[in-house]
């Protein structure tokens, strides 16, 4: 039942525009450093975790938008942080995947979603490089493009495809590198992609049957993990499933779900 006051269908139409817009920008930059243009480029809690620019850029845009179309109110953001308040809060990636930016690779998204009461009620995740626009709202399905989304139906586990990432600690590496050889031995394969938001979305699309990840941010899965429930993946958020860990996100195609879960606790999940 939507909240009183609360139009999920408008705000999700609001997450798809601002993130479309920010997309444009993150686009142009990309095919500028394609060409040679230079970009700055900063680190935040280490050497390997990056910010740039076009990071900084991409979310002014957004809270520019935001504020002229939703006034007052408030936006938690990568960059520019923020709190929530007590009516709608915009949760913020401006560049989820910046390695992958980076590099040239086109895995990386905006990230825009509307929560009311820490919960997501709509969002978009949209990829600069292909232009793809994935977005949902709270009881009203997942979409690609226009396409209505659902999860797949591996099975058995040792058929299921399993997307994941790793943490900047070096030490927390070392942990999660043990955590995926253990399961690697249980199910068709494991991929790491470089950004949460679409892996999740990937999830809703059937491109991974699940994906599980230790230490995201509220602005990694706020739209993405929306977008995989509304596809009819089994969606556990930092905080609600002490066996996985107490900062573990995972999202599941529902025909192996609970064997997965398993697999993943027995495999140390929550020492992760």
């Amino acid at each position: 039942m939507s909240d009183v006051g609360v139009d999920e269908s408008l705000l999700k139409s609001v997450a798809v525009q601002v993130a479309t817009e920010a997309s444009a920008l993150v686009r142009e930059a990309w095919e500028g450093m394609s060409s040679g243009r230079a970009v700055a480029v900063g680190t935040k809690s280490g050497a390997t975790d990056v910010v740039t620019a076009v990071d900084h850029e991409s979310e002014r845009l957004v809270r520019s938008r935001l504020a002229s179309l939703r006034p007052g109110e408030p936006v938690l953001g990568e960059e520019g942080g923020g709190a929530t308040g007590d009516g709608v809060t915009w949760v913020v990636d401006p560049i989820d995947g910046t390695v992958n930016f980076l590099y040239g690779l086109p895995w990386f998204a905006v990230s825009v979603a509307a929560q009311v009461a820490g919960e997501s009620v709509a969002g978009a995740v949209v990829e600069p490089a292909s232009g793809r626009v994935w977005s949902a709202a709270r009881g009203q399905g997942a979409f690609l493009d226009g396409r209505r989304l659902a999860v797949s139906a591996p099975a058995r586990l040792e058929v299921t495809l399993v997307g994941t990432g790793f943490a900047y600690s070096p030490s927390r590496r070392v942990r999660q590198s043990r955590f995926a050889a253990s399961l690697l031995g249980q199910v068709r394969d494991i991929r790491r992609n470089g950004a949460a938001s679409l892996d999740l979305c990937a999830v809703a699309a059937g491109w991974l049957d699940a994906y599980v990840e230790h230490g995201l941010n509220r602005w990694d899965w706020a739209a993405g993990a929306l977008i995989a429930a509304e596809a009819g993946a089994e969606v556990s958020l930092p905080g609600t499933a002490p066996e996985l860990g107490a900062d573990a996100t995972y999202a599941a195609a529902p025909s192996i779900a609970d064997p997965l879960r398993k697999a993943l606790a027995d495999c140390g999940a929550a020492e992760v």
